[in-house]
């Protein structure tokens, strides 16, 4: 029982430090409030650390018995670990083509872009015509102001395709603009509670609950909807400066 408890030990330590290392540097990067809640990765996260450090380990300790020929043993660890990279790279990869790269303001809503949001075609327009906002692998997440092209038919065009499933301009890098630029417009767009359609009752008490915490009442327009997977979080908004005070999770 000894030499099984050992084996289990020493499984559990390696996978645990390699899962805190690998979700580590990826929540350090890229996933900080807000991005782990909008993208919804929570349940990435638990899912790849169930299968890496509490059943490869477990596994571990039912297949190591010190009676077995160490040729059987090590093939039956190996295809333990086998399995356990399998998923942790896919568990990896998902939240990797999943991290946030851009906050975008845009047409009154706040709203994460995602990796996987972004085409290659896209990218490469970004690069071409506005390198300096242009996504490159390594790059971490960005304030950005997405406002639509001047030009009313671009602008038009792109409302149409967003409409029917496409691209909105939100995933054109091309048209993104300094955080800064869109402060005047953010300012103008914010809301009452009331006004945040995608909240329910619950969800507007809760807000209201924290609004005033911040000294602000449920009625006064200093708010705004952050969108991504699930509930939206609610922007408490400065309305003098634009200086995003406080994101609200609701539920």
């Amino acid at each position: 029982m000894k030499f099984r408890f050992k084996a289990f030990g020493l499984h559990l330590l390696a996978s645990a430090s390699l899962m805190t290392l690998v979700l580590g540097a990826l929540y350090v990067g890229w996933y900080r409030w807000p991005g782990w809640y909008l993208a919804g990765a929570l349940t990435i996260a638990l899912m790849v650390s169930g299968i890496d450090v509490v059943l490869g380990p477990l596994f571990t300790l039912l297949v190591a018995n010190p009676s077995k020929p160490r040729r059987e043993l090590t093939r039956d660890i190996g295809i333990i670990v086998a399995v356990q990279l399998i998923a942790a790279g896919y568990g990896i990869l998902t939240l990797w083509n999943g991290r946030p790269l851009y906050y975008t303001y845009s047409e009154r809503f706040l709203q994460m872009v995602q990796a996987q949001d972004l085409d290659t075609e896209q990218i490469a327009l970004g690069r071409k015509l506005n390198p300096a906002l242009a996504p490159h692998w390594y790059s971490l997440p960005r304030w950005v102001y997405a406002p639509l092209p001047k030009d009313a038919k671009v602008a038009n065009e792109i409302v149409s395709q967003t409409i029917g499933g496409g691209d909105d301009v939100i995933d054109m890098p091309r048209y993104f603009r300094p955080w800064e630029e869109g402060l005047g417009d953010l300012r103008a767009q914010l809301r009452t509670l009331d006004k945040i359609g995608e909240l329910d009752k619950h969800d507007r008490q809760v807000a209201a609950n924290q609004l005033q915490q911040l000294g602000f009442a449920a009625d006064q327009p200093v708010v705004a909807p952050m969108l991504g997977k699930g509930k939206p979080l609610v922007a408490v908004v400065d309305p003098v400066s634009a200086r995003i005070l406080k994101l609200i999770q609701v539920d």
